[in-house]
């Protein structure tokens, strides 16, 4: 179940409208994930600054269960999702920042548990 939440300096307006729906897709090919599990959080106009310098950025968290737990893994990850996230934004790579996160199963809730038990 990955959980991805971007953050960008960018205003809404120069967003695309299905960003969150395009980045669910994304993420769910790159992580080879079922759509239906991937959760995504798209923030606008934060006051952010990457490199020392506060032009247009972006930042991404990519949590998730057994996917993201390697330098392997996630140098392969990080490449699909720099392409991604230059193409939708609009942005050059030195201006995206990606962080991953691995999570075990009981530190996920869903339905009244934890993934550990479904």
């Amino acid at each position: 179940m990955p959980f991805v939440e971007l953050q960008t300096n960018l205003p809404a307006e120069k967003l695309p409208a299905d960003l969150a729906a395009r980045l669910c897709s994304a993420t769910a090919t790159i992580l080879g994930k079922p759509p239906e599990r991937v959760n995504v959080t798209v923030r606008s106009e934060r006051s952010m600054v990457v490199g020392g310098s506060p032009a247009p950025c972006a930042q991404l968290l990519v949590a998730s269960v057994g996917v993201v737990g390697s330098a392997e893994q996630n140098r392969e990850h990080s490449a699909k999702f720099f392409e991604v996230l230059a193409r939708e934004l609009a942005l050059a790579p030195d201006r995206i920042v990606i962080r991953f996160q691995p999570l075990e199963p009981w530190q996920v809730g869903k339905n009244g548990t934890v993934m550990t038990y479904l």
